[in-house]
């Protein structure tokens, strides 16, 4: 299977498991749902890690990692909240403008974008900008239910990706592994402090634990998708995952936007694939 197969794969498990991940989401805790599905992807992780016999990292690639997971958990708890309070067809392609942060990062050191990627990030904004509005308003009239947390979505992925970056020196493969047990001991750890369910109720348990699996299957597709090819197209490709999620939520849940936001979707989706090829 070559590189865009396996790529459009992972995009489309990556999707699935946000769905899931916010329709759970919307019928116990977020917390609830982080914890469990973290320490189901841990497992698959781990499991894929030793498999391949990579090699541990040292410290040095020890700590950007877990602080790439640290971002990431940030990063789902607010996308699976936001997808539990507002429409999943608005929040997603908003999450999905994170490759913008480290392109941040690499401005502020000096590392200047290129002009492929600075249509791409206009294109993008452009997109939020449509899918914040509320529906026959403005945004002076208040942004959409879920858009914040989008935002704070879109940022702490971006943020993973930089970590994860800094780390994959040691070994992508175990830095995944460390980034995932940081963001499952801290999932467990808030859910403990804020006293929330340890369990989800059993008819959502199906639910949770295929968080955990799809999230699981898209990094493993993702990972051997840059081993069959282009970087660039695989992180394109990619990066589409959320036209899964919007499709299973117009599938399921009836979700119809707007003619505006769906041009403001299209915008959000294909910026961040400019800004990820650029």
């Amino acid at each position: 299977m070559d590189a865009a197969a396996l790529a459009l794969l992972g995009a489309m498990s990556w999707g699935t498991g946000d769905f899931f991940g916010g329709l759970a989401s919307r019928r116990t805790h977020v917390l609830t749902v982080l914890a469990v599905s973290q320490a189901v992807g841990l497992v698959g992780v781990a499991t894929w890690a030793i498999g391949t016999g990579a090699a541990v990292p040292g410290v040095g690639d020890v700590l950007p990692a877990a602080g790439a997971g640290a971002a990431g958990a940030v990063g789902l708890a607010a996308l699976y909240r936001s997808m539990a309070i507002g429409a999943m067809g608005v929040v997603a392609p908003i999450s999905a403008v994170s490759p913008a942060v480290p392109l941040a990062v690499d401005l502020a050191r000096g590392i200047v974008p290129t002009g492929l990627q600075w249509t791409g990030i206009a294109t993008a904004l452009t997109g939020v900008v449509l899918l914040a509005r509320e529906p026959g308003g403005t945004l002076r009239a208040g942004l959409a239910a879920g858009v914040s947390l989008a935002l704070v979505a879109a940022l702490g992925f971006g943020l993973f990706v930089v970590g994860l970056d800094a780390a994959a020196d040691g070994g992508a493969t175990w830095a995944v592994v460390v980034a995932r047990a940081t963001s499952t001991l801290l999932s467990v750890g808030a859910l403990v402090v804020l006293s929330a369910p340890l369990h989800p109720p059993p008819r959502l348990l199906p639910a949770v634990v295929a968080v955990g699996v799809f999230d699981t299957t898209a990094n493993v597709l993702v990972a051997l998708a840059t081993t069959h090819g282009s970087a660039g197209i695989v992180a394109v490709l990619s990066a589409l995952y959320p036209l899964t999620t919007i499709a299973l939520a117009r599938l399921f849940l009836s979700e119809r936007l707007d003619a505006t936001r769906r041009v403001g979707g299209v915008l959000a989706l294909g910026g961040a694939a400019l800004v990820a090829v650029g």
